[in-house]
């Protein structure tokens, strides 16, 4: 699927990780099962920054998820995501929050002038792993799935 990066030193802080190398493969498992995503067919590697996602899903909206819910965490530089979805859709973009956003500012500079009322799209993608439109922190990565 694609090569996500991220900011090492943004997002969750999850045991055995530190700025400089991922936490352990059990711990992230830990991290998905918070957010209620399903792990099951999913293999994670580790490597210093870098983690490598790859088996079954059963969509591509649920491997970005898990992909997304893996690289906001303290350490992860880079999220290689090769989950093959069993229901392929439409492939998400991804961007990082920067200071000063807010999701209204994000679906405008997204989608296009106008399209601010649009938040809500990208706070629905990047559910559970967002509780509130209001509580997004630079540094994250988000889901950004096309109009439809």
């Amino acid at each position: 699927m694609s090569l996500i990066s991220f900011i090492r030193n943004a997002g969750a802080s999850i045991f055995g990780g530190s700025e400089a190398k991922a936490a352990p493969a059990g711990e992230l498992k830990k991290e998905l099962d918070k957010h209620g995503l399903d792990h099951s067919d999913v293999k994670i590697e580790v490597d210093g920054d870098k983690v490598k996602v790859s088996g079954t899903a059963k969509s591509t909206e649920e491997a970005e998820k898990i992909a997304v819910a893996l690289g906001n965490t303290v350490g992860v530089g880079t999220v290689q995501n090769d989950i093959k979805p069993a229901k392929a859709d439409p492939e998400s973009r991804f961007t990082t929050v920067v200071s000063g956003d807010t999701l209204w500012a994000i679906a405008e500079r997204e989608y296009g002038k106008g399209k601010g009322d649009k938040y809500n799209v990208i706070f629905e993608a990047n559910r559970p792993m967002l509780t509130n439109p209001d509580k997004i922190y630079p540094g994250q990565v988000l889901r950004i799935p096309p109009l439809s």
